[in-house]
């Protein structure tokens, strides 16, 4: 099995903070060195859901592992549980779209480089505990006969991802239809192969899906 630079960094509950800047370290972390209460909770609760899943991932759980009082969860987030979820896959997917519009600019094949390995790190250095927290709310069943916001997010959020990759290629040579095509083929691939990963405690479904992809790519900005 690969597992290169599986270092996991735990705080006093095992979760894994950094304790220098107290937020979550593995994957979701926010941008800036002094992170607002509102922005650790968010970033805790998308690297709650990555590990657990949406239905065991509660609003006190988060509060605890983002370090932040139970009183101002609620507070930032009156509506309870699908609120913060909702706001977690917000932020999954702007925390992703940041790094593949900065890479994108070096091409398709760049930015397939780098959505892979975002997601690479995220299983690794969490010793295969983490994925997408925008897959696993995807795949559960929202309350009978209710809507659920969250899952109007993740829509929105892969909608974005295929958007970014589309338009990279279009720009370099793949025609419309084909572009489309492949932008959704690329980040299915690459969620599924995430998942695969976690249940296999290894990289190679993502280094054996990442050499197919950059195939595909070439040769739909080469035709």
């Amino acid at each position: 099995m690969t597992r290169q630079g599986c270092e996991v960094a735990e705080g006093d509950d095992g979760v894994g903070y950094d304790n220098r800047y107290s937020k979550v370290r593995e994957g979701f972390r926010v941008s800036e060195s002094s992170p607002s209460a509102r922005d650790r909770i968010v970033a805790g609760a998308a690297d709650m859901i990555s590990r657990r899943g949406l239905n065991a991932t509660s609003i006190r759980e988060t509060a605890k592992h983002a370090r932040a009082p139970l009183g101002s969860t609620y507070h930032y987030f009156p509506e309870g549980k699908q609120q913060l979820v909702t706001e977690a896959v917000r932020y999954t997917g702007e925390w992703t779209a940041r790094s593949l519009r900065k890479e994108l600019q070096a091409g398709p094949v760049a930015g397939l480089q780098a959505f892979l390995a975002l997601w690479r790190k995220i299983v690794v250095d969490s010793d295969f505990r983490a994925g997408c927290p925008v897959l696993a709310v995807s795949i559960e069943e929202p309350a009978a006969g209710r809507t659920s916001a969250a899952l109007a997010a993740a829509a929105d959020v892969f909608t974005t991802w295929e958007g970014l990759l589309a338009d990279s290629l279009r720009e370099h040579g793949a025609e419309p239809e084909r572009a489309a095509n492949l932008a959704t083929l690329i980040v299915a691939a690459v969620e599924g192969t995430v998942a695969m990963c976690r249940a296999k405690r290894s990289t190679e479904p993502l280094d054996r899906t990442a050499e197919q992809l950059r195939t595909l790519i070439l040769a739909a900005v080469e035709d």
